[in-house]
């Protein structure tokens, strides 16, 4: 066909967004694991022959989505474009060159079109339990973390290899779930190539150069001329977070310039003991999303656009962590730095800047027996919850919102129906989100208790209980973190514990910090949050 004009281009586009969002969902609606079924801890995308991303699913988390932006490039270095078969999958794990940490697999497919490779299909969605200690931060180096599994082929011209597959059924405490995980992310890619290739039939396209080209262009071009817009110049923000058995120090400096946005994290804490350390592809994937969130909020995430952004961190400090680190819970920390940029461009562009919210989730990693005679481990889930969000410039922030991380709570219905657990509450947690002109969030509170004469276990990771999310321009704090049981004991924000039999595990959410002198909040307001139960 003849080179298409901009709005062939622009449909094309289009269209290959609506391509990864269908490949999303064959992933969402088939996976085993509730967090990514019901909670979509997922990413998927479509990259050309280079590795550049193309489009990705808009269901997906930053943290999956902008590392698997960088985790094709080490497949292709790996199994070179010329060796790449029709019916080949590849797969990895690895936190370096993957999404940060051993629960998330990576799976990249080659698509073919009439005889020729034509670009690249890759996925990424949370396991439940690939072995090891579990989702928790107590580990002390990666290898106590579960499976590592290198950059391999999973399947050679559509035939799977399934020593491979014996060996990831038999490091997991859930091998059902886990092969159909595999199976599941294999899926999508296949919908993904198959929904590329008839596109590319009905447009006549025997490649995908001049369309990637468009993209990526014009992507690129349009972040640029939103910085353009921007004061020149280099700001720094620095936050205190709970840590492990100490608090972390993170400082960033955001340089503006004319070759785009750096954000450094040089002072920064080193790296920790155990298992709450970031790979630099996770750190860079979060403070990418937070940058264009303030800069390009409207302009499709994909190669082009994240060009203009660049990050680095000194190695072996906590957000430049180097194997064999432990990095289980690398969200904890890394889901920090979108509020880390957005303390640095509040200095510039004040507006359009939040205060700080919960940020990092508030996830129950739990698992248990169950009665089986066997001795069987009867489960291994996450349960997702959230905190609220900072107040925005304009308006309240969000209740038990997942801002940055954008992944879904779970129906407590799902739940009890997969684990043997009762949910006695989970309902917002009336004053925690902070006082001001516009008040932060509201957080949650959520009791949970052993439905068997057996106890449970925590694999605890969270963070906010020591060092809450600040408010800003006059703003208040927004309400600290708690974790505990009913009958009074206080819980460590991280490591394992168990949940005995007849005990209720409380968990109290933390507030969004507040925004804005509070005497200038409008009535309005303040009646509307007494109507609703949420304020005193």
């Amino acid at each position: 066909m003849t080179q298409p004009g901009e709005i062939e281009f622009q449909v094309m586009w289009s269209r290959l967004i609506s391509v990864v969002e269908e490949q999303a969902q064959v992933l969402l609606r088939t996976a085993f694991s509730p967090i990514v079924r019901e909670s979509g801890d997922l990413s998927a995308g479509v990259f050309d022959r280079r590795g550049r991303m193309l489009a990705q699913a808009v269901t997906g988390t930053p943290g999956h989505v902008n590392s698997m932006a960088e985790a094709v490039h080490h497949f292709i270095a790996r199994f070179p474009l010329e060796t790449m078969r029709e019916g080949d999958i590849y797969i990895t794990n690895d936190p370096w060159m993957g999404t940060g940490h051993l629960n998330d697999f990576v799976l990249t497919t080659p698509c073919f079109h009439k005889g020729r490779l034509v670009g690249l299909f890759s996925c990424t969605s949370h396991l439940m339990d690939i072995g090891g200690l579990g989702v928790g931060p107590d580990a002390t180096d990666v290898f106590m973390e579960g499976l590592y599994i290198p950059h391999l082929k999973l399947a050679d011209r559509g035939r799977f290899d399934e020593t491979l597959m014996a060996m990831i059924r038999a490091n997991t405490r859930l091998p059902v779930d886990t092969e159909g995980d595999v199976y599941s992310l294999a899926a999508c890619n296949d919908i993904g190539c198959r929904r590329l290739v008839a596109m590319m039939e009905e447009f006549g396209l025997d490649d995908l150069d001049a369309l990637a080209d468009h993209v990526c262009t014009r992507s690129e071009a349009a972040v640029r001329a939103e910085i353009a817009k921007l004061p020149r110049g280099s700001w720094s923000f620095s936050m205190t977070i709970d840590g492990y058995d100490a608090p972390i120090t993170l400082v960033a400096r955001a340089t503006v310039s004319e070759a785009g946005i750096h954000v450094d994290y040089d002072g920064t804490s080193p790296a920790s003991g155990r298992g709450i350390n970031v790979p630099i592809a996770y750190t860079t994937a979060y403070t990418v999303f937070g940058l264009g969130c303030i800069v390009a909020a409207r302009i499709p995430n994909n190669a082009g656009s994240l060009k203009p952004f660049t990050v680095s961190a000194p190695p072996g400090t906590i957000l430049n962590a180097q194997k064999p680190a432990p990095v289980s819970v690398r969200h904890v920390t890394g889901q920090m730095l979108p509020d880390m940029v957005f303390g640095c461009l509040r200095q510039a562009v004040p507006d359009r800047v939040p205060a700080e919210g919960t940020s990092c989730l508030w996830n129950l990693n739990l698992r248990g027996r169950t009665s089986d005679a066997n001795g069987n481990f009867g489960f291994s889930t996450t349960f997702v919850s959230n905190g609220g969000t900072g107040a925005r410039p304009t308006s309240d922030g969000l209740s038990a919102t997942s801002y940055p991380s954008g992944v879904k709570g779970n129906p407590v219905e799902i739940a009890e129906s997969l684990i043997p657990l009762i949910f006695w509450k989970k309902e917002l947690r009336p004053n925690s989100g902070g006082d001001g002109k516009y008040r932060g969030g509201h957080g949650q509170v959520i009791e949970i208790e052993s439905a068997i004469e057996e106890p449970f276990e925590l694999l605890a990771a969270l963070d906010r209980i020591d060092h809450p999310p600040r408010g800003r321009d006059g703003g208040k704090a927004g309400a600290a973190g708690h974790i505990g049981l009913a009958s009074g004991k206080v819980l460590r924000g991280k490591g394992l514990q168990t949940i005995p039999p007849g005990e209720r595990l409380v968990l109290r959410t933390p507030g969004g910090g507040g925004l804005g002198d509070p005497a200038e909040r409008p009535a309005a307001l303040r009646e509307a949050d007494r109507e609703d139960g949420l304020a005193g």
